[in-house]
């Protein structure tokens, strides 16, 4: 596996992280063990996510988050106390990607990897912000289970295709400066309107 390889799929799962970091372990963990996705030597590290223990708690908090994303308000709440849960994590499955060979690489995988997970949260936690703005519920359900079908399939794409890891890599990340471009003129609209003057 190359280094543009390995520099994607960690780009890749460092940015999905921000959106659904349990579902993002558990599903690596189960994919390992179902050997669904052949690790190379150089990437042995991973092997911890499939020990029972980790691929439990991963579980439970996908399952937590499954639930409590779908509720208006208590997904901004979710995603709050996870402002530093998630780039944390990102920026580690990024360091178990990269060879524990080269500490520089590693140094760099951690750094990219918490900043990429850090900007996909930031993204996904101002997108939702907005849409709890519409009084009805059903595009809070309709986002959020978009979220959970696309971290699944980009993150199968991701380990399944590692060529094709760094374009989806590059395909999130400009998802999420959108979105935030979009969620910060939505913001704007609705909390900084200029009073009209009548004349």
């Amino acid at each position: 596996m190359g280094i543009m390889e390995i520099i994607g799929i960690a780009g890749s799962v460092s940015l999905l992280s921000g959106w659904r970091l349990y579902l993002c372990v558990f599903a690596t963990g189960l994919a390992m063990r179902l050997d669904a996705i052949p690790i190379p030597e150089h990437l042995a590290s991973l092997g911890v996510l499939e020990n029972p223990w980790v691929m439990g708690i991963a579980a439970l908090g996908a399952l937590a988050e499954f639930f409590a994303d779908k509720v208006m308000w208590l997904d901004s709440i979710w995603d709050t106390v996870h402002t530093l849960v998630r780039p944390v994590g990102g920026a580690l499955l990024a360091l178990a990607i990269v060879d524990p060979s080269d500490p520089a690489m590693q140094v760099v995988a951690f750094l990219l990897g918490g900043g990429a997970s850090f900007l996909a949260h930031g993204g996904k936690a101002s997108a939702r912000a907005v849409v709890n703005t519409s009084p009805e519920p059903v595009s809070n359900l309709m986002v959020s289970s978009a979220e959970d079908v696309a971290t699944v399939g980009l993150l199968y794409v991701a380990y399944e295709y590692p060529l094709v890891a760094g374009g989806i890599a590059l395909v999130l990340l400009v998802l999420v400066v959108l979105l935030l471009l979009w969620a910060r003129r939505v913001i704007k609209r609705l909390f900084f309107r200029t009073p009209r003057v009548e004349g």
